[in-house]
């Protein structure tokens, strides 16, 4: 009897401890770049442009909640890498609708219907449609409803769909809970769940260009996008925007999409200059983490990438860079946290291990 007390006792013990723990457990966020080329250009299997934010606690991997930010070729294969099937993903933001952001979509959707067609649908968080100066109009919303498009046309989804009738009879599009917004110069909450929220501003790239905020009790991170200074040329201060510098105030990780001042116009490149102009610098990037106030500067969407002697067709002025060249471009604008030169599925967690 009195062995059967202590066991009970025991048993109870432990059960309360499990219980408390799990009560207790330490929050956390993962920022993961599930792809870093820079542009259209593709070099040694980078993936295109993408983040992965996921937050939790130490229980779960920091995996309760998982965030994708941008679609790049490849993103699906870098999300298979660190165990996060694309059903999984709670929602997508898109920054631009540019192909190097958003051309892994489609795969990305068609796994999910074809395999999750009963759902949950992914919220994707888009901006509202953009007319161009020139008068085209950039549209995240018919990118979604198109998103099948082709492989309807080809006979493909009713090919499938006559092996599995349970399928959603109009493909990837079906999947889609699309949540557009309109692009304003003040951070706007534009997604949330339980203690995550995600805030969004305008920032000039192309039109429709948006920057995303995620703030967790774990901490925070401001992903930049291609965003880029809103005088399209100098003279100016910095070629970083004044909107995401905004948005990234007390954040601690800043992901943004960097060129490398090499590829400057005086630098004989060839690089043309409007294209230029329209990216941060590494070196106007560490300044602005030094002013926000950043722990964590993760660089991505690199031009050029280390180790390429091209971008594309525009040769490397003094030849190939590698990560102590970005990360001095990044000294010279003030910045002493941590710099992540970007690598496919280079990670940052907060706490850290």
């Amino acid at each position: 009897m009195k062995y059967f007390q202590k066991t009970a006792i025991g048993a109870m013990a432990i059960c309360a401890m499990a219980i408390s723990g799990a009560a207790f457990a330490a929050p956390c966020m993962k920022v993961t770049l599930t792809g870093t080329q820079g542009g259209p250009p593709v070099f040694k299997g980078q993936a295109g442009a993408g983040t992965l934010v996921q937050y939790g606690n130490d229980e779960n991997k920091c995996g309760a909640i998982k965030l994708q930010f941008d679609t790049g070729r490849g993103t699906t294969q870098r999300l298979s890498q660190v165990g996060v099937p694309v059903g999984k993903l709670n929602a997508i933001f898109l920054t631009h609708m540019h192909s190097d952001h958003t051309e892994g979509m489609t795969d990305m959707m068609q796994l999910r219907w074809h395999f999750g067609s009963r759902g949950p649908k992914v919220d994707l968080v888009v901006s509202e449609d953009a007319k161009s100066p020139r008068g085209h109009t950039l549209s995240g919303r018919n990118f979604a409803n198109h998103i099948g498009d082709a492989m309807i046309n080809s006979g493909e989804m009713a090919q499938r769909l006559a092996e599995n009738p349970k399928r959603l009879p109009g493909g990837p599009k079906d999947l889609i809970n699309v949540m557009a917004f309109a692009p304003a110069s003040e951070p706007t909450v534009v997604w949330s769940s339980g203690d995550v929220k995600v805030s969004a501003i305008n920032s000039r790239h192309i039109p429709g260009h948006a920057s995303y905020r995620v703030d967790t009790p774990a901490g925070s991170v401001v992903i930049g996008g291609d965003a880029g200074n809103n005088t399209p040329k100098p003279p100016r201060d910095t070629s970083t925007s004044a909107q995401v510098e905004k948005l990234a105030m007390g954040a601690d990780i800043i992901v943004h999409s960097t060129i490398h001042p090499v590829m400057g116009p005086d630098k004989d490149s060839g690089f043309p200059p409007p294209i230029y102009f329209r990216q941060s610098t590494a070196t106007d990037l560490g300044s602005m983490a030094k002013r926000t106030g950043a722990s964590h500067l993760m660089l991505t969407h690199l031009i050029p990438p280390m180790g390429a002697k091209r971008q594309g067709p525009y040769p490397i002025p003094g030849g190939a860079l590698n990560e102590a060249s970005y990360k001095s471009a990044v000294t010279d604008g003030g910045f002493s946290g941590n710099t992540v030169v970007g690598t496919d599925l280079a990670t940052v967690q907060l706490p850290a291990k």
